[in-house]
Formats: C-alpha cells, structure tokens, sequence
C-alpha cells in the first residue's frame, strides 16, 4: 500500500479513486485484497506497450465482452505488481515483461456487473506498466475472445473506455520518453 499511498494522480478522477482505495485499505485490511469481500476489493492490472512499435496490447474480455488490459484478482495477495504481472502472464503468455516504474501506472474504480450470482461490485484496480518487445509470443487463456497489439494512436478505434483513454494519454509520455 506504499505505493499507492506515494502515487501522485495525473488526472482529477485519480485522486477520487486514491482516497477511496486507501478508506477499503484502512476500513478492510486485508479482506479488501479478497474477492469475498462482496463490495469491492482490489484488482491489479498491466498496461503492456511495445517501445519499438507504440503499441499496447489488449485483450477482448469474455465475460465483460469489452477490449481491456490483462489483469484479474489479488486473491488475498498484497503485492499489487505482482499480481499484475501473473495476471499477464496468464492471460497473455507474456513472462518477459519490463516494469516501467515500481510506482502504479494508474489507478480507477469501475463496476462489475452480476455474474453467475455474484452481485454487482466494485473493483479497485491498481495499473503497472510494462514494456514488451516480444509481441510474437502473445497468445491468449479461455478468459479472452481475442488479442490485439494496438498502435497507441487507434486504440480509441476498439473502445471509448474512459479509463483506457487515461492510459493512452499517459503511455504517450513514457513512449516517447522512451
């Protein structure tokens, strides 16, 4: 949670999201890193770009049927980046990512629709970035329809995801920071 308490937000919806992710924190503990905590709990997820290309890659969700970054839940896990990078491994079979920076990349909250008799609920998803340069080795598990390396400049083509449009603009700054 260091991390997290130190992330300074770029955009004004970040620092709603940071003030509330800390309140989960401090009122939970660790059953906000549980996906039996019914409300909301942690996420984490991995903005993957491709310095080379500028690229991100994004997967079609199934469940959500919406284009979005690898990521999943902390299952009781408090290392946040270390879920993000199993998730994308998982999820994309990519195991050579290089973390951009120990601090998160960004951060939201978002709602997840009932499923399966799951109630509606919140995730509290906290972003790392990665660079990639081994696009060639990207395939995808059962919980994705589809992948896509996307140059950064078309991702808005796949999706009007207000969270991924955040990530774009932010990628265009390390990308060409690179």
């Amino acid at each position: 949670m260091k991390a997290l308490q130190q992330y300074g937000p770029v955009f004004e919806e970040e620092e709603i999201h940071k003030n509330k992710m800390l309140h989960l924190y401090r009122t939970k503990g660790a059953e906000a890193f549980s996906r039996e905590n019914l409300e909301a709990h942690f996420t984490a997820s991995a903005w993957i770009t491709n310095p080379h290309t500028n690229e991100v890659l994004l997967i079609h969700h199934k469940k959500l049927n919406k284009w979005l970054q690898p990521g999943g839940h902390a299952d009781g896990e408090t290392d946040l980046e270390k879920v993000a990078r199993k998730e994308a491994n998982e999820e994309t079979g990519l195991s050579n990512l290089l973390l951009v920076s120990d601090m998160p990349f960004d951060i939201d909250i978002h709602i997840i629709p009932e499923n399966k008799g799951v109630p509606q609920h919140y995730h509290y998803d906290v972003r790392f970035a990665y660079f990639c340069s081994d696009k060639n080795d990207t395939q995808i598990n059962h919980e994705s329809n589809d992948f896509q390396w996307v140059n950064i400049n078309q991702v808005e083509q796949l999706t009007k995801e207000p969270s991924l449009l955040r990530m774009v603009e932010k990628s265009k700054t390390i990308l060409n920071g690179k």
